[in-house]
């Protein structure tokens, strides 16, 4: 069942373990994912959403940096919400510092957050791995790909990407790596929306998208979120739109959700 959104672990591991080969499995009859009028609403409102310090290795000092960033992201998404015409509800965020259950089942092995859909809540995992690098982009990235999915949800493509009928693994797969490069992409268009108040470098997106690179499916033995070049693709897309028109990750080509 497809409850948890499981992010992977941005790691420096680089080895491809496998080969795959792209399938192409063009979603139809779906108009809430392939039309959301979310993706006619226009870019998202420009907002001043400066970061907090945050400390390597001080899981409060993350919790203040992760706080007000929630803020901001209810803050751009419910204006969007609005101008296209669909109801908002702020998603409960819950930090946690070691692995436990969430929505129903046992903390992956690569999760480092996750959105629960019928909770509309995301736990964020503040654990040695994370903390090493809080410092730069990574936890903004996480909670706003996170948020991507309360997105997805709110906009009905969540259980409508559900209900898409499956022939087989490789249909599966594909459709929840669409599911997954959309809410990276949503992520990317948040971060858009608020760069000019970051004090960041290119240098500092460079850096996240080389991570995104170094993090895909080539890094474990799933084929559920994409090649690292693809997430990374999907942020960059979302970043330079800075709206949600650059989302539509359903009627991409097999390649891009490769």
């Amino acid at each position: 069942m497809r409850k948890l959104s499981l992010v992977v672990l941005l790691a420096l591991v680089a080895p491809l373990l496998f080969q795959g080969t792209s399938w192409a499995y063009p979603i139809k009859n779906a108009p809430v994912l392939t039309g959301s009028p979310l993706y006619s609403s226009g870019p998202l409102p420009r907002t001043s959403c400066p970061e907090q310090p945050v400390e390597a290795g001080d899981v409060a000092s993350a919790k203040r940096y992760l706080t007000p960033l929630v803020s901001c992201l209810n803050d751009v998404w419910s204006a969007q919400f609005k101008r296209a015409g669909i109801p908002f509800v702020a998603p409960t965020v819950k930090f946690i510092t070691k692995p436990q259950r969430a929505c129903g089942d046992k903390w992956g092995k690569y999760v480092q957050a996750i959105y629960c859909n019928p909770t509309r809540q995301i736990v964020f995992l503040l654990d040695k791995s994370v903390m090493s690098n809080a410092e730069d982009l990574f936890l903004m990235d996480v909670i706003a790909h996170e948020y991507g999915h309360h997105v997805q949800n709110l906009a009905g493509m969540w259980k409508a990407y559900n209900n898409l009928p499956g022939r087989g693994r490789s249909e599966y797969d594909e459709q929840t790596r669409r599911h997954e490069l959309q809410a990276e992409c949503l992520a990317g268009a948040f971060i858009g929306s608020v760069w000019s108040s970051l004090d960041r470098s290119t240098d500092d997106w460079r850096a996240l998208l080389e991570a995104d690179r170094r993090s895909g499916d080539e890094t474990t033995d799933a084929r559920d979120h994409g090649k690292g070049r693809n997430i990374a693709n999907w942020l960059n897309r979302g970043f330079k739109a800075a709206g949600p028109a650059a989302c539509n990750s359903w009627i991409a080509g097999a390649s891009m959700v490769a």
